[in-house]
């Protein structure tokens, strides 16, 4: 945080402190023996006297408890503490110990071919956790995707479906981006485009409209989407011959496709996951298509 910012936290909180302090000290004697405070609820009056003894101690240890965590954690500001302790050492030392003690399980597989493991149910089970811990917030809980995200348990693979594929792509991530065309085609052209790309998978569209489009595919379309529009796995540009949609099938999202273009990252897990858990999860991810 900025300097100023860490300033108005340290002291903010210290002065808050001084200030029980000093409220806790003025009031420790008795400033007015056999009075009441001058109120009285349903009849009961209150003797104006300071806290017992046991609760002023406790109240001042707790404040010099305070003083002892916030010199040796941090929490003012952007003192560190005396401990060094940050929430990023704490999780890579938990995640040493738990790789420490649970990297024999996975390691066991390290040699397993991925299709021999995504036919053992022990190996699905764990690749099923791993799945749900780093992988279902996009793709699902049970891989199926959503709007943008792919579908893990079809026949359609943007990156490629081998096993080398998957593990790449787990390992390193992808960057899928298509490049917009509205400004180059215009709103007829964009228009022309769509009906073209809808013909492919059978839809009906204006026969002409379509054949004007196809120009436009094949000037600009082809170099990822192939001459025959199927798709190459090298551009992770998918197959629009299909039923399969990654951002919808209607034509106001085809247009808006082309017009605009789509920017879609898939994240690395090479610094999270070890090779031995990537394995793992390749394998469940292989499972879950395995009868496409």
């Amino acid at each position: 945080m900025s300097t100023g910012i860490s300033w108005f936290v340290i002291i903010g909180t210290l002065g808050s402190i001084l200030g029980f302090f000093l409220l806790l000290f003025m009031n420790r004697k008795i400033s007015r023996p056999g009075q009441t405070t001058g109120h009285s609820y349903d009849g009961i009056e209150e003797y104006d006297n300071p806290l017992p003894a046991w609760w002023y101690w406790a109240f001042i240890l707790s404040m010099v408890f305070g003083l002892g965590y916030l010199a040796y954690y941090p929490g003012l500001g952007n003192f560190a503490g005396l401990s060094g302790w940050t929430q990023v050492k704490d999780l890579e030392e938990d995640r040493a110990a738990a790789a420490e003690k649970y990297g024999p399980i996975f390691a066991q597989y390290r040699e397993v071919p991925i299709d021999e493991l995504a036919k053992n149910p022990d190996v699905v089970k764990i690749g099923r956790r791993l799945f749900t811990t780093n992988c279902s917030v996009c793709h699902g809980a049970t891989g199926q995707g959503s709007f943008g995200f792919p579908n893990l348990t079809d026949s359609e693979w943007m990156w490629g479906g081998s096993n080398e594929a998957i593990e790449e792509t787990i390992t390193n991530g992808r960057n899928g981006v298509m490049t917009p065309f509205g400004s180059i085609l215009g709103e007829k052209g964009v228009s022309e485009a769509a009906s073209y790309v809808m013909s492919l998978s059978g839809r009906e569209v204006d026969p002409e409209e379509a054949a004007k489009g196809k120009v436009h595919f094949q000037t600009y379309c082809f170099v990822c989407h192939g001459m025959d529009a199927k798709g190459q796995a090298m551009f992770g540009a998918p197959n629009l011959t299909n039923e399969i949609w990654l951002y919808g099938n209607s034509r106001l999202r085809i247009e808006y496709t082309i017009k605009n273009g789509r920017n879609n990252q898939m994240p690395s897990f090479k610094d999270k996951l070890s090779a031995d858990k990537i394995h793992i999860l390749a394998a469940y991810v292989k499972s879950l298509g395995a009868n496409k």
